[in-house]
């Protein structure tokens, strides 16, 4: 009997870019966009950004028969977001709706673990990027599934400290610039300098530490299975790969 006749069939990865448009993404928008006094209204508006987070999840509990971590999180944080805005808060407060998002998303990484469907395998090992069925087999084959979700777990306990980190900083860089009361013309000013000083100071360093996690797990994947390189890929990434190096060489 061949290892591959072994392989047990596993649930269908969803859709990443779905998954955040829904959880993430469309909330953001509402509150920013339709929720003002002139469209939805800030307590509509916040009603209907809550439906698309518990919607999805309620979805994937009924389809895939999973709860899904990033709806939780999502619907967490969406309300976090609305709920302190109908207070008009301060600058204190306004902080603390700054450092939650990212706060509740890095604790909900390494808590998900104790679930069936992990953060990690969402935001970084997604079959929509990698070929993780390939990936399943050659661990089974090899032996190495206990030693990949050990990967997995050091993964997301250190996928969590960039998010809280820069849940800290945005926390610390509101109560520094914005000292100004919510609604007035130089808060939003204010609000328009706290933009631009988060890119620096937690973006850009959030994002470098990401990627060396990234990269660390992809070079234990490689070690694990013998993949190499483009092995690891979704074969629609390899092909597009491939069709761009032989354009390039007929150039």
């Amino acid at each position: 009997m061949t290892g591959c006749e072994n392989v047990k069939p596993r649930r269908k990865s969803e859709n990443l870019w779905l998954n955040l448009l829904f959880n993430a993404v469309i909330p953001a928008v509402i509150l920013s966009w339709f929720a003002r006094r002139t469209l939805l209204g800030p307590k509509a508006g916040l009603v209907v950004a809550l439906l698309f987070p518990f919607g999805y999840g309620l979805y994937d509990i009924l389809k895939r028969k999973t709860l899904n971590s990033l709806s939780v999180v999502g619907f967490v944080s969406t309300l976090l977001t609305g709920g302190l805005g109908l207070m008009e808060m301060n600058g204190f407060w306004f902080a603390f709706k700054e450092a939650a998002l990212p706060v509740v998303v890095g604790l909900a990484i390494p808590l998900s673990l104790r679930t069936r469907q992990p953060l990690v395998r969402t935001l970084l090992y997604n079959d929509q990027v990698l070929n993780t069925d390939r990936i399943q087999n050659a661990l089974e084959m090899r032996g190495k599934e206990p030693e990949f979700e050990r990967l997995l777990a050091w993964a997301s306990w250190w996928l969590a400290v960039p998010f809280v980190v820069s849940g800290t900083a945005n926390f610390l860089l509101a109560l520094w610039l914005l000292p100004a009361e919510s609604g007035t013309e130089q808060f939003a000013r204010q609000l328009g300098k706290l933009q631009l000083w988060t890119w620096p100071t937690t973006v850009v360093p959030a994002g470098a530490a990401v990627f060396y996690i990234l990269f660390t797990m992809l070079k234990g994947i490689e070690r694990m299975t013998g993949l190499r390189g483009e092995e690891l890929f979704h074969p629609a990434h390899a092909k597009s790969r491939a069709r761009e190096t032989n354009g390039t060489g007929r150039g």
